[in-house]
């Protein structure tokens, strides 16, 4: 293993605020920060939201000329392009600040073979574009974009599958296997994202498969772990032992999560034990004792704290000062989604520590799901739009103050 920076006395880390606009925002022009304005502005009522989303997934049905429109609103705010070359300014800008981008291809394919191998090699372009470059430090995907949802819940149900179903499997595991081989050949790392309850243990299954082969010198392929389960530290902490034992990296992103109230609705429609936490302040602890538990144990797990939490996040910086390792020991990261977050994003980076931000990309159509979700949420995660807006609203102040010195 390559020696990391680890410091045997206590060392001292870069002050950071989260309430520095002027760090968050340097790369944006005024005219940009109007229209940002603007967008929270809207996204901070809920009514809107539900109107505006209604009238726009009518207006693609009705193939009305809206995408335009679309395109230099919320997908200019949320993602890099519709191509992975169409993505380059966005990687420079966030480079400039020493933010790495995560290349995300946000687009919900056929549920078939074709599309299938379509993603693959879709993700297999987005390593082969990370490779030697440093503002793009990981690569990610979805199981289930390169296999069948239902065939993964069949395999972790024990379901008895078909000749046919066995054979899907095996290439679903080779789709996932050659995404990793070619990680581990251009020494690109690579996220695998998670998913709802009833497929992750077999998600689960396929990441120990690949980090079993591909982590056994560095953290290749890594690993997510949604906090907001209540079952998921228990899971990292056995992943680790199941590491250590086997002699290879385990790779972690540590998230709250993304399905909780479609894990709920399905668990109580199904009569089955809520996964979920039963409530916020027991998923934050879960996320912080997880931070904890993986610098505990930091020559076996290099991990990335993804998430927009403040707290959690000044937890870590705490935690990395108190263990003695550099604020950009390589094997600890940040991320968090484009277009929002960025006074955590950009002043840890401008303190010194290893950021990357989620960069979706793809067709404006076939993003809008995503696109949707981020809107919803924006409304839904108590304060989040109304801090974006007041940030936003501080920092066009702060402008106007500087211009009339």
């Amino acid at each position: 293993m390559a020696q990391y920076y680890k410091m045997k006395t206590i060392i001292k880390h870069k002050p950071v605020s989260f309430d520095d606009t002027s760090v968050a925002f340097a790369g944006k022009s005024d005219t940009r920060l109007r229209k940002m304005y603007w967008l929270f502005a809207a996204m901070n009522q809920g009514a809107l939201v539900d109107v505006g989303t209604a009238l726009i997934k009518l207006s693609l049905r009705l193939h009305l000329p809206v995408q335009g429109l679309i395109k230099y609103t919320i997908f200019e705010q949320f993602c890099g392009g519709e191509t992975i070359a169409a993505c380059e300014p966005v990687i420079r800008e966030l480079h400039r600040y020493n933010v790495g981008t995560i290349l995300d291809y946000s687009v919900e394919g056929e549920k078939n073979e074709a599309g299938f191998e379509a993603t693959t090699r879709e993700i297999i372009a987005t390593i082969e574009k990370a490779a030697g470059n440093p503002a793009i430090p990981f690569s990610v995907f979805k199981v289930t974009g390169v296999a069948h949802s239902e065939l993964l819940t069949k395999v972790q149900a024990g379901t008895k599958l078909s000749t046919q179903e066995q054979e899907a499997f095996i290439r679903a595991t080779k789709r996932v296997d050659s995404i990793c081989r070619k990680a581990h050949e251009h020494k690109v790392r690579v996220f695998i994202d998670g998913e709802e309850t009833w497929m992750q243990e077999t998600i689960d299954n396929l990441a120990y498969q690949m980090m079993q082969q591909y982590n056994r010198t560095e953290a290749i392929v890594w690993n997510t772990y949604q906090l907001y389960r209540r079952d998921s530290l228990g899971n990292l902490k056995q992943a680790y032992h199941r590491a250590e034992q086997e002699r290879y990296y385990l790779g972690a992103k540590l998230v709250r999560g993304a399905y909780m109230e479609k894990e709920r609705k399905t668990a109580e429609e199904k009569g089955l034990p809520d996964p979920i936490q039963p409530d916020k302040a027991s998923t934050d602890k879960d996320f912080d004792d997880a931070l904890r538990f993986c610098l505990n144990h930091i020559d076996r797990i290099h991990f990335c704290a993804g998430t927009h939490n403040e707290q959690s996040s000044l937890l870590l910086t705490q935690l990395m000062e108190r263990h003695g390792l550099v604020a950009n020991d390589p094997r600890v990261w940040f991320a968090q989604l484009y277009g929002m977050s960025d006074t955590i994003s950009y002043n840890l980076a401008k303190a010194g520590y290893n950021v990357a931000k989620y960069v979706p990309y793809g067709p404006v159509k076939a993003v809008m799901p995503y696109l949707f979700r981020r809107a919803e949420e924006n409304t839904s995660i108590a304060g989040q739009s109304s801090r974006e807006f007041r940030l936003i609203e501080k920092e066009i102040q702060r402008r106007r103050a500087n211009k009339k010195t």
